[in-house]
């Protein structure tokens, strides 16, 4: 066991001040570092210590390794928490904290880049028994070796060019039938359109459900889950909503999905906090997509089911912690989380500038991640998310009440928020009902 006592967050806004909170609650120190875009920030107040490691763009500062190295030496802190985006995923970045003796809160360099490049964690994840999304092994030569694919992985199935592109050179085929003439008509379009005919298939999914299990792994080999969450709520393939637990899923899916994610972590001998994330189709199968080594923007709504700190257990875990034991994860409730951006709510246009007025909302079984204020300036430089607003139920449909009511008393004023499209998409009868996919917003809003 290793004690850490001063830990540097390698990141800004809601997510630093999040760590921030839980560094305090468990007695330790804690270093912000920020950009000068970032100097008026308040957590930076909060912290035991703030550092500057550069100018506003994030090449000159959070995702500059050296400058985040130096601030680690004259802050003396002997941990890294990477929270998400920047560095959180970058295995030269481990590498560096390890060749510095300070703990990279987070897996090691070499799990990381297992999974890494999404061909490769495919290969990795076939080898753990999860099901992954078949297809050909590269280009398919002819409309004969096509059919071949096409009966072993089982209709339907997507013809894609190579070049493709904007929608074109691909066909959705459904049936034996029709493979022959959907491959030359392929063929033939992505000739006139790239000057290249060449393609390659997958099998298809029909409106694809995306949900993720969140897991926690120790250094000794144990794993447990903290349930699913349903994240299909998106727009270009950006998540928007999410919410514990997936009530699409079958009871028998969702225990076969929650024991393939912790298997899946043994094999691969992971540590710290991870999300695998999969494709469920219209009949409840499910299909390995990636796997995120670092904490998700969504982590809120677990914690909620779950009444677990998935931050304290990171840096819990990295001091050589023994995990608690599946059994005495007792998941209660919905819990619902609207990612609130800087955008406007119809054409999701990112929107910089002076928040001149906020009214958080409050009350029972809220909870708002955000480092924001009133009179806080929003950078242009980084991520359009300026907080996260959460409720929780005791089922789908108080959670969703609660949302509703959380969402009427939120003020922000000064810069254009998504709150308005939540608030739409709360009383949405496709939302209410559970019937959408993840393009659903693409396609009708």
């Amino acid at each position: 066991m290793k004690e850490l006592k001063n830990i540097l967050i390698a990141n800004r806004g809601e997510i630093a001040l999040r760590a921030i909170r839980t560094i305090k609650e468990m007695g330790k120190k804690s270093t912000a570092v920020y950009s000068t875009a970032d100097k008026d920030n308040h957590y930076l107040q909060l912290a035991d210590q703030a550092i500057c490691i550069g100018s506003a763009r994030s090449a000159d500062s959070y995702l500059n390794m050296v400058s985040v190295m130096s601030a680690v030496d004259i802050s003396a802190a002997d941990a890294i928490f990477p929270g998400y985006g920047f560095l959180s995923e970058n295995e030269e970045f481990v590498d560096m904290c390890k060749e510095h003796n300070v703990s990279f809160i987070g897996p090691s360099s070499y799990v990381m880049g297992l999974v890494s490049d999404k061909s490769k964690a495919k290969e990795v994840m076939k080898k753990a028994n999860l099901p992954v999304i078949e297809g050909s092994a590269g280009v398919l030569k002819d409309v004969t070796e096509a059919k071949t694919m096409a009966k072993a992985i089982g209709y339907p199935i997507v013809l894609k060019a190579t070049a493709g592109g904007g929608g074109k050179g691909m066909r959705i085929v459904d049936n034996e039938e029709d493979i022959e003439n959907m491959f030359f008509a392929c063929e033939n379009e992505a000739i006139s359109s790239f000057g290249n005919g060449a393609m390659y298939m997958e099998k298809f999914i029909k409106k694809p459900r995306h949900i993720e299990v969140q897991i926690l792994a120790d250094k000794y080999g144990n794993v447990v889950h903290l349930g699913e969450r349903d994240c299909s709520m998106q727009r270009r393939n950006q998540k928007l909503i999410e919410e514990t637990p997936a009530i699409i899923l079958h009871e028998e899916t969702r225990t076969k999905l929650l024991k393939a994610a912790v298997e899946a972590a043994k094999f691969i001998k992971y540590e710290s906090a991870g999300t695998f994330e999969f494709l469920v189709d219209e009949s409840n199968n499910f299909y390995f997509m990636e796997m995120n080594t670092r904490l998700q923007v969504e982590h809120t709504v677990s914690e909620c089911v779950s009444n677990i700190d998935i931050i304290e257990w990171m840096i819990k875990i990295e001091e050589g912690e023994t995990l608690f034991e599946q059994s005495e994860v007792k998941l209660s409730g919905h819990a619902i989380e609207c990612r609130i951006l800087a955008e406007d709510s119809v054409k999701f246009i990112p929107s910089a500038g002076k928040i001149t007025k906020l009214i958080v909302p409050g009350g029972r079984n809220v909870r708002f991640d955000s480092h924001i204020y009133a009179g806080y300036v929003i950078p242009p430089y980084y991520d359009s998310m300026i907080g996260k607003i959460i409720s929780w139920g005791e089922d789908r449909e108080q959670a969703i009440n609660v949302m509703k009511r959380i969402l009427d008393e939120f003020v922000i004023e000064g810069v254009n928020t998504t709150i308005d499209f939540h608030k739409k998409m709360l009383i949405n009868k496709d939302f209410i009902h559970n019937e959408y996919d993840t393009k659903y917003i693409d396609e009708n809003m």
